[in-house]
This record gives C-alpha cells, sequence and structure tokens, in this order.
C-alpha cells in the first residue's frame, strides 16, 4: 500500500504521536515506519525544509501519570506538543498493562483505560493544533442496543470527546458501525482489515486452493455476514452462517437463553477447506463451536479469522481445539496486544496493521484522501491478480 502521491499538499502541522502505555509497542512501530515513508517519499526533497518537524527520528511524544496517595492520578504530557498534529493511540483492551504507579492495583480495567485517555487529552487541550483519537477496538462499542433501563457507555464516550475537542476519531472493524449515529456531525472513521488478513493467509496458506469447489467462508452468527459477504466477493467463493436458535421463555445459569438447535444456512461442506471470519475473539468459544459443527459437516482445513484476539478467558480452550484437529489456524491483528503465550502458538499467525496505521496517520496529516485505505477493493484484486 502506498500513500497519497500529490507532493504539492503541505501538511496541517508538525506529526507527533502519543502512544500510551497499553499500546507502546504498536506506537514504537508506526513512528519508525513513519519515519521510513517521510524519508523515502518524493515530497522529502520539497518539505524537509519548509515544513518544521516533517522528517523525525522519533514521532513519539513522552508522558507519565502521577498517582497521589489518595488514588487519584492526572497526565503531564513531557515533551512539547504546541502547534502539532497529535495523534492519541490507545487500546482500551489491554489486560497486561498495568496501572502506572500503583503496582498494588493490578491490571488495568478498559475504564481505567478509557479515564487514562481522557487525561491526556485533557492535558493536551489548548496546546495541540488538532487532537485524533486512534481507538483500534472501539470502547463499548458491542453494547449498542439499549432493550432495558441500560447506559450505552459507547455512545457517552464518543460525545465526551467530541466535547473536549477531539477532531478524528479513528476504529477499526467496528462491532456496529451505526454507533457513529452518536455523533452524527463529528461522525468516526472505520477502517477495514480484510486486505491485511487475505495477504496474510495467502502467505501463510500455501496448499490453500481460492476457487468455491474447494474454499467456503462462514461467520458464526448473523451478525457478521456483512464481513463474509464482503470476503466471498472478493475470493470468488461461496458463503455460509450458523443460525442458533434459542429458547427465549427460560435462561440458563449464566443469565443466557439455551441453544436448542444449530443450523447451518449454506450449501454442501463436505471436503471443503473453510476460513472463519468474525470481528473479534472473546473466550473463543463461539468461533470453536463453530468449527466444530464444521467438522460434523465434514469440513477440512479450519482457518480462523478475527480482527482482535481478546481471549479474555485465556487460550487453553482454544489449545484443545488444536490439538483435537478443530483448527488449524488463528490469525488476529495486533491492533490489541498479543500476548508473549499467544505468540508462540504453533496454531498463531500475527497481522501487522503497523505499516496502514503509519500511512493512515500521513495521509491525515495531510488533509488527503484516504479513500485507497477505506475502499480496499482495488487492492485486493491486485493481489489475487484479477
Amino acid at each position: 500500500m502506498t500513500t497519497h502521491p500529490n507532493t504539492d499538499i503541505l501538511p496541517v502541522a508538525p506529526l507527533k504521536i502519543i502512544a500510551m502505555n497499553n499500546c507502546r509497542q504498536l506506537g514504537e512501530q508506526v513512528s519508525e515506519i513513519l519515519h521510513n515513508i517521510r524519508t523515502s517519499s518524493k515530497r522529502t526533497v520539497h518539505f524537509s525544509e519548509e515544513v518544521r518537524g516533517y522528517i523525525q527520528d522519533d514521532y513519539l511524544v513522552s508522558y507519565h501519570m502521577e498517582t497521589h496517595h489518595t488514588g487519584e492520578r492526572h497526565a503531564v504530557i513531557d515533551d512539547t506538543i504546541r502547534g502539532c498534529d497529535l495523534f492519541i493511540m490507545t487500546d482500551v483492551v489491554n489486560r497486561y498493562s498495568a496501572a502506572e504507579g500503583t503496582p498494588k492495583h493490578g491490571y488495568m480495567t478498559p475504564d481505567e483505560h478509557i479515564m487514562d485517555l481522557k487525561r491526556i487529552i485533557a492535558a493536551c487541550h489548548g496546546t495541540a493544533h488538532r487532537i485524533n483519537v486512534i481507538m483500534p477496538y472501539l470502547y463499548a462499542g458491542r453494547y449498542n442496543n439499549r432493550k432495558n433501563l441500560e447506559s450505552l457507555d459507547c455512545a457517552l464516550v464518543l460525545q465526551d470527546m467530541i466535547k473536549m475537542g477531539i477532531t478524528n476519531i479513528i476504529t477499526f472493524d467496528a462491532h456496529e458501525p451505526r454507533v457513529q449515529n452518536a455523533i452524527p456531525i463529528q461522525g468516526i472513521d472505520n477502517f477495514p482489515t480484510s486486505y491485511q488478513f487475505i495477504k496474510a493467509i495467502i502467505n501463510n496458506e500455501k496448499d490453500l486452493s481460492f476457487n468455491k469447489d474447494n474454499l467456503l467462508i462462514v461467520s458464526p452468527d448473523v451478525g457478521g455476514m456483512g464481513r463474509v459477504v464482503f470476503y466471498s466477493s472478493m475470493l470468488e467463493v461461496n458463503m455460509g452462517m450458523f443460525y442458533r436458535r434459542k429458547d427465549y421463555s427460560t435462561t440458563n445459569d449464566i443469565g443466557e437463553h439455551p441453544v436448542v438447535a444449530v443450523e447451518f444456512l449454506g450449501g454442501d461442506i463436505t471436503g471443503k477447506d473453510v476460513i472463519i471470519v468474525d470481528d473479534m475473539i472473546d473466550t473463543g468459544k463461539s468461533m470453536i463451536n463453530t468449527a466444530l459443527e464444521l467438522k460434523k459437516r465434514g469440513a477440512g482445513k479450519i482457518i480462523m479469522v478475527a480482527t482482535f484476539g481478546l481471549f479474555s478467558q485465556g487460550l487453553d480452550g482454544m489449545d484443545m481445539a488444536y490439538n483435537e484437529g478443530l483448527v488449524d489456524s488463528l490469525y488476529t491483528t495486533n491492533l490489541t496486544y498479543c500476548s508473549e503465550e499467544l505468540l508462540e502458538k504453533p496454531y498463531y499467525k500475527k497481522v501487522d496493521m503497523s505499516e496502514q496505521l503509519a500511512e493512515l496517520f500521513d495521509t491525515i496529516n495531510y488533509d488527503a484522501s484516504f479513500s485507497a485505505l477505506t475502499d480496499q477493493t482495488a487492492l485486493i484484486k491486485q493481489l489475487l491478480n484479477k
């Protein structure tokens, strides 16, 4: 992928990045790639002397959190950000990030990550020329329907950030994109990950045949059909979906309606390799149950694809599925933290998104069109030589 070719557009302001501690490693990768992009660009000769801060060895801004004896915290920005185009990166579901300054507290919850994000925004407001928030996993984005007396936390956080002066909010593969209706004037930019996944699968699965006689794309449920339709149309293979019929007249011990029947909506699976596509893996139960049902129907190789791999209940379930032959490969991005344990698993393949993030930052910094980054159809067709 390449950034916009226009060499006459001037940047909005010098670019700076605050990578919060929950995604520091990803921020360092983005900063390095951004440096490489700008030093090798045709714009370099023209801009390096005329645009302040255009090329930097490191675009990262240092900050720290100060914690008081009462447990109250506040953010302190250590470097100057005056007049800059600031990109704040955060991973609100990083369970491996300890609360800075409070070692006894242990790991941070998404609510604590969001509160620290607001502290950073508050510390920068009035100094930075523009503030952009990059939140790959959209906080509380799964809970988008108000059925009873319930809080819609994602909408509240989006509205709060806009009120605090945020210009752009960037997310990836949002569970429910319509949540942007909470801020209809401002909106959010929701970026796909399909190109990176297809590229990674092609590079790693050498024996996979991308034709309708040998491959099937499957969604674990109704909610993921939009993604499956896109993958199916791009790869020109058939698709399917599982429908779990529930008994809504009763609930089980954990408050869920029991599943009374599992139905597959699609063609014959026998002997076909299958790619299961979803936006996230939380406990992994949905993906594993889908793989089990596919194997019952005669599926061959099974590849799991999910933008976010959270594994909130650990990796034991996925290990068991791999050892029992239910899953051959698992692909997730590094948009959320990948533990060392996960990286060492024989079935795991990481999809690196740092290059796309760097190109995205570079493009936004020019207020240029990033349609090439959102509409990945042409890139995928070029990748597949179609």
